[in-house]
């Protein structure tokens, strides 16, 4: 199956992709996908949870078992296993994982509830950053500030704004995590009650869990076997999400520039990871499909990137992760460029 442009898009794309994109709608794209890429199976969602249930508990073994000198290999091998409880809690938030509500929204608490995240103030921002990806001023993820904001931001801001763009763009999560998720004005009227209910989980779970770990293995209990692995958690998530929509090719646009189809398929990266982590957290790497459709459950995204990349991939950015990458994303990609998409912090000297 092979998708056909309009006859105008098909002139403008050898000056600019993203016009011939601009004239088509989601459905356009989403007609291209196999439909059993749609089809939730039961079996497989499981398994899902399964295999991160066994990595979780290998991992906690290999942190009470080993030697100080391989605690960091098994803190971030847990950490790793432990973003396949958050994979699985998003597809909840997306209704991919069980086709009844009830199901998606307990497993989803229950996923989270580990990593200290309020479900429904995740999913609600997370459709939020869906609906606008890679619109600027409105997008929520990872959305680069202009020169004019951060020039008029006071000295700590930049400071801070600096690191999370820099070289501590691993903590990015982490501040997401803190500042929007436990304020329920930031939630509309219609929401709040779901989203008290997400915040009041996850702080009697803290009002339990923690205390335990204090009484029963102390202080340096909570960090080695929570905080540690939480930390490696926050690695993948802030790694995951920056590299899903921040290289020097893709662009945020303004409200009034901004088309769907451009955003969704050309504004997103399919990034490869060792085999290992993309187990371990359920291709949540392959994005591009994920972000044409959050129906796509995750063990179907490679079969639905297949079929896009077949009809569809001259439009889409593919990397390899390395270090390389991360240096260029962190070195390059920091203010908006209207021109040029990002402008590197040492432009402004």
């Amino acid at each position: 199956m092979t998708a056909t442009l309009p006859p105008t898009a098909q002139v403008s794309t050898l000056a600019d992709p993203s016009l011939a994109l601009s004239d088509l709608k989601l459905s356009d794209v989403i007609r291209t996908i196999p439909k059993s890429c749609f089809e939730k199976d039961w079996r497989k969602a499981w398994l899902s949870v399964l295999v991160t249930v066994i990595g979780v508990v290998i991992g906690y073994c290999a942190i009470a078992f080993s030697p100080w000198y391989l605690l960091p290999v098994a803190w971030f091998f847990t950490g790793t296993a432990a973003t396949g409880l958050f994979v699985v809690g998003h597809d909840c938030g997306h209704r991919s994982f069980a086709k009844k509500r009830w199901v998606n929204d307990w497993v989803g608490h229950i996923t989270m509830m580990p990593l200290v995240y309020p479900f429904h103030c995740w999913r609600i921002l997370h459709d939020h950053h869906h609906v606008h990806t890679n619109k600027l001023h409105v997008d929520n993820a990872w959305e680069p500030w202009t020169v004019e904001a951060f020039q008029a931001a006071p000295s700590w801001l930049q400071m801070g704004y600096r690191a999370l763009r820099g070289v501590f763009w691993w903590t990015g999560s982490i501040a997401h995590w803190a500042v929007l998720h436990f304020k329920p004005e930031n939630f509309s009227k219609r929401d709040r009650p779901a989203v008290k209910v997400s915040i009041a989980v996850v702080a009697i779970f803290a009002a339990i869990f923690f205390p335990t770990m204090y009484f029963t293995l102390g202080l340096w209990g909570i960090v080695k076997f929570w905080l540690m692995p939480w930390l490696g958690y926050h690695f993948w998530m802030s790694t995951f999400t920056i590299v899903h929509h921040t290289i020097p090719e893709i662009q945020f646009h303004p409200k009034e520039q901004w088309s769907a189809v451009p955003a969704q398929l050309s504004g997103t990266v399919h990034c490869t990871y060792p085999k290992w982590v993309e187990v371990l957290c359920h291709d949540i790497n392959v994005h591009v499909p994920h972000h044409i459709s959050v129906g796509i459950p995750s063990y179907n995204l490679r079969a639905a990137h297949r079929s896009l990349v077949q009809n569809w991939g001259e439009y889409i950015h593919t990397r390899r992760f390395s270090w390389q990458l991360m240096t260029q994303i962190t070195q390059k990609c920091h203010l908006y460029d209207a021109d040029r998409a990002y402008r590197p912090f040492d432009s402004l000297r």
